[in-house]
């Protein structure tokens, strides 16, 4: 048994378990442990945790008797395992010494590992009969005919290359696949049954290569089996939460939430995990092993082993990528588990694999309102695709908060709309005559005539427009603040706590260029190309340039489209169609927006091209900055093409345009665009709203439409040539995954870059259109399942890599926390009528000085707002006055036609509105960040505890060991450590 009391004050107390992954999953709220009990052939496999009787046997695994060593390995333990958990080495695994080394790789492969756990499981209260040596063997050949395993049904494929046997590098490829046998991997080539040409090589790890290189890329294995997490809230509040879970039982289930038989439990505990090592792996839970690594894992084991084998005689001429971009190779990908459909119901027949599974409960429409298995999303395709869906669902439930007080602030205008005295009083300004906004072919209007557009900006500029901005930047700060948070809880729960990202290799490109000037880097301490710093200054300066210069075609672009709006008010004026000549500000605005967003679209594929050769240019030297260096290009080419216009309407557009008699001109031809005489915010909201529509459709096709157009091409193209001569069910998935598309050159950052753009729209000019984040809700609602669609079935499986954040994306959004502060007060302060309105309630209005407003307190302000102008002056043959939008002295006055003191308050309060908003929200944000810590206290005390009982489990675990040891070669047995 155990000899120190700290294992016993363990079990004493049966508390809250700590929760770690990896690849003992943790079980979030979404991803319920069930599948255990379904799977009738996991239980044979499952082996009962008991503490090692005096005569047990462990793991033989040879271990050093001598004092110092003995010291030393412990020594390093502590310091390498300090924030981990681990598994009760102490297990009673069947015959530990076969199960660790007597299992030939060749021999009875147990092919019971990820996906077969899965199949023809059933839902509990179904009884599972008995499995014969029959049954085993008939899945054992299922699964080898699907495509998952070599001929002889017993190696696991973990990788597969794809070459053409035309290909002229046939060196390059024998001289790399014999290399790969030499670090000792298996290898299997097989023709494509539907192209001759094509030839797959398929790849698999065996366990002592597997071991080996999971030690040396320190992978965390379960290592010690549920130490539970011990605190003192637990035993005050026990009493308490057991009422409150018995309360939870009485109430309805939350909808939101996955079924518990829907989800696998994906190992049989909780475990703590560690550093995988060959010289300690009698401490690691290894039940079965052809389990024990996951399908991600080996994957990610064979890439890092492809990524360093040479192909030719150089220090550079080695990996996998470099023979993908010589053409050595045409694809290298692993596999996916099978097929994403099933002849039978998930519900009686349970889930083929876990591609099945993530199909029937994540990938379908029908699960658009529930939670996400983040769990298994992270096992399957890695975790930087599970941080990504973890974000994007982060992303998607905080607009919920957002989404509804915009639906509110735009059903309160919407409420108002009749009760509004702005809009009654331009309704009712039947006598009122304004000036012609346009040179020629305009006529005199009533300004009753604008009686909907005063209506309609009420809906958007109104009483809760100024606490919706506030409301939305303070929201953006709770956002990426409790994202900190979460991704805290993630990474702490999926074991990358101490992650660290390995030194990456140098981009091809880079040793090519800079292979003579060498320097030893100071963390291999190796030699290797190097770049001087004038040579990266100057092409830094080169790309800063020609960013410029793009960014000055995006500015040309909206100043086209300016002219175009001006061109176009005059002919809308005068157009036949009466519903256009009567409402051409709205025909013009609406086909510039069109236009508008066509060149947008149009400029990205410009840009993206732009994007490669500046970031090519700068040559950088690994492939995470080439990543980031392009992902800040395409976010600024992006961010600025995509809201250039809208600054131009929020800022300019009516500003600079003179006064009647005295119009400023574009080429002294045409004269500037005015505001509507209800203001420019019409104009803006109409700007973002069918932009932020037709790019989310647009985003939405190319991300679905287009590789579903692509794969149904190939399908077409291969019944077409007659070469599949029987149904698609018959190809090996190797071969079916090779017909579908390739992910993302650039990985996830497409689908970063749309979000962050999104993410732009919603808080930037959120004062202006209020709903933008109910349509950024509706759209994530899609979204998400659209991706899920995309990476379950219409691409191959991507290699799982893994990440601890979300890179160079948080900071950009930050940035964009901070310019939505300052657009907001300005759009509040200049483009809206709020500060006018404001100014002329405390000063002008009958209210004046009574320390309260009203609707009643804005009685008068259109009249206040309109100044007057003589007709006569115009040389049009008009007689009379007319009223244009301005302050400024009436015709008949001393100073005609100057700036009146109404003009100046307005001008004093829109200034001090901007400094007092900019100051107050800024200071809420700083707050708010303050007092909300990046990781939550509870996670911060386990973490501590656990690792005080690391210490502990490593020192008994070493201990024990030890004096087994001892006994069994007939030393004298101490109870003091040796």
């Amino acid at each position: 048994g155990m000899n120190t009391s700290k294992s016993e004050t363990v079990k004493e107390h049966p508390l809250k378990p700590s929760r770690r992954s990896m690849p003992c999953l943790a079980q979030s709220q979404t991803h319920p442990q069930s599948l255990t009990k379904h799977s009738s052939f996991l239980q044979p496999n499952r082996v009962q945790p008991q503490p090692l009787s005096a005569g047990a046997s462990t793991a033989t695994v040879d271990v050093v008797s001598e004092r110092a060593k003995v010291m030393e390995t412990l020594e390093n333990n502590l310091l390498k395992l300090s924030n981990t958990e681990y598994s009760d080495p102490f297990l009673e695994v069947g015959k530990a010494k076969e199960t660790y080394t007597e299992d030939s790789e060749h021999g009875n492969y147990d092919t019971r590992t990820d996906q077969s756990l899965l199949i023809q499981s059933r839902l509990a209260r179904q009884k599972t009969e008995p499995r014969t040596k029959s049954s085993l063997k008939s899945e054992t050949n299922a699964m080898a005919s699907s495509g998952l395993f070599f001929k002889d049904g017993k190696k696991r494929i973990d990788y597969i290359l794809v070459y053409k046997k035309s290909s002229p590098q046939v060196e390059k490829r024998s001289t790399f696949e014999k290399n790969l046998r030499a670090e000792g991997l298996m290898l299997e080539r097989e023709p494509a049954v539907t192209n001759s040409d094509i030839m797959f090589v398929k790849i698999h790890c065996p366990w002592e290569t597997l071991c080996k290189y999971a030690e040396r890329m320190n992978i965390r294995m379960p290592f010690r089996k549920k130490c539970y997490y011990t605190d003192w809230r637990s035993k005050t509040m026990g009493s308490l939460q057991r009422n409150m879970r018995e309360l939870k039982s009485w109430l309805p289930r939350n909808p939101m939430k996955l079924d518990k038989e829907a989800l696998p439990d994906l190992e049989e505990t909780d475990c703590y995990t560690a550093p995988f090592s060959r010289a300690r792996i009698h401490h690691f839970t290894i039940n079965n092993k052809d389990s024990f690594f996951s399908n991600s894992t080996r994957s990610r084991i064979v890439h890092h082993m492809l990524q360093r084998t040479k192909y030719e005689d150089g220090k550079s001429k080695m990996g996998i990528n470099r023979l993908l971009n010589n053409g050595t190779y045409e694809a290298a990908f692993p596999p996916h588990e099978g097929s994403h459909k099933s002849r039978h119901p998930i519900k009686t027949h349970g889930a083929q694999n876990h591609r099945h599974l993530l199909y029937e409960r994540w990938a379908r429409w029908g699960m658009w309102y529930k939670y996400q298995p983040l769990d298994l999303i992270r096992r399957y395709f890695g975790e930087k695709i599970g941080l990504y869906f973890a974000w994007l669902g982060w992303y998607t439930g905080m607009l919920i908060p957002a989404a509804l007080v915009g639906l509110f602030v735009f059903l309160y205008g919407l409420f108002t709309m009749d009760s509004s005295q702005v809009s009654k009083e331009i309704c009712e300004a039947n006598e009122t005559i304004m000036c012609p906004m346009c040179e020629r072919n305009c006529t005199l209007q009533k300004l009753n005539e604008s009686c909907m557009y005063a209506k309609v900006t009420h809906l958007f500029d109104n009483g809760g427009t100024v606490f919706f901005a506030i409301f939305m930047a303070i929201w953006a700060t709770v956002f990426l603040e409790f994202w900190k948070r979460r991704r805290a809880v993630l990474t702490y729960d999926w074991d990358l706590i101490d992650w660290e990202d390995e030194e990456e290799e140098l981009r091809p490109q880079f040793e090519a260029k800079y292979s003579q000037v060498e320097r030893v880097n100071p963390i291999t301490g190796k030699p290797e190309p190097f770049q001087p710093f004038p040579d990266k200054l100057s092409r830094l300066m080169v790309s800063v340039s020609g960013i410029f210069f793009m960014i000055s075609l995006v500015l040309t672009a909206v100043f086209a489209v300016v002219v175009y709006r001006l061109v176009a008010m005059e002919q809308f004026a005068s157009f036949k169609w009466y519903f256009i000549k009567k409402y051409w500000q709205f025909a013009t605005s609406g086909t510039g927006v069109c236009i508008n967003f066509m060149i947008i679209m149009s400029l990205n594929v410009v840009y993206e091209k732009v994007a490669y050769l500046l970031t090519d240019l700068e040559h950088p030297r690994t492939e995470s900055e080439w990543e980031n260096s392009f992902a800040l290009k395409m976010f600024l080419f992006q961010f600025v093409n995509l809201n250039s216009s809208i600054f131009y309407i929020a800022f300019f557009l009516g500003r600079f345009a003179g006064r009647p008699g005295k119009y400023n001109k574009l080429f002294n031809r045409w004269r500037l665009e005015e505001c509507h005489p209800s203001g420019c915010l019409i104009d803006l909201c109409l700007q973002m709203g069918v932009i932020m529509v037709l790019k989310q459709m647009w985003n939405n096709f190319m991300e679905l439409g287009y590789p579903l157009l692509q794969n149904w091409w190939s399908r077409r193209k291969m019944k077409k040539g007659g070469q599949l001569m029987e149904h698609k069910i018959s190809l090996p998935q190797w071969e079916k995954d090779w017909n579908l598309q390739p992910m993302n050159l650039h990985g996830l950052m497409d689908e970063y870059l749309e979000m962050v753009l999104q993410f732009g729209f919603t808080t930037i000019f959120v004062a202006a259109f209020p709903l933008a984040p109910l349509l950024a809700l509706l759209n994530n609602i899609i979204e998400i399942r659209l991706d899920a669609y995309k990476f379950v079935t219409q691409w191959r499986r991507p290699m799982p890599a893994r990440a601890t954040d979300i890179g160079i994306w948080y900071g950009i959004l930050e940035g964009i926390g901070v310019l939505a502060v300052i657009t907001n007060a300005f759009v509040i302060a200049i483009t809206s009528d709020y500060i006018p309105r404001f100014v002329y309630a405390y000063k002008y209005g009958p209210c004046t000085d009574q320390g309260y407003r009203q609707e009643k307190c804005l009685k008068g302000y259109v009249n206040s707002s309109l100044s007057v102008f003589d007709l006569s002056e115009l040389g049009m043959g008009y007689s009379g006055y007319c009223r244009y939008r301005d302050y400024r002295a009436p015709p008949w006055s001393s100073t005609p036609y100057e700036f009146t003191l109404q003009f100046w308050h307005v001008l004093a309060a829109r200034l001090a509105f901007i400094i007092v908003f900019e100051h107050l929200v800024f200071g809420i944000k700083s707050f708010i960040a303050y007092l909300i810590p990046d990781m939550p206290k509870d996670l911060c005390d386990r973490m501590r505890r656990e690792k005080y009982l690391v210490q502990e489990m490593m020192y008994e675990a070493e201990l024990e060991h030890l004096q087994k040891e001892r006994k069994k070669n007939g030393k004298q047995y101490h109870h003091e450590w040796p």
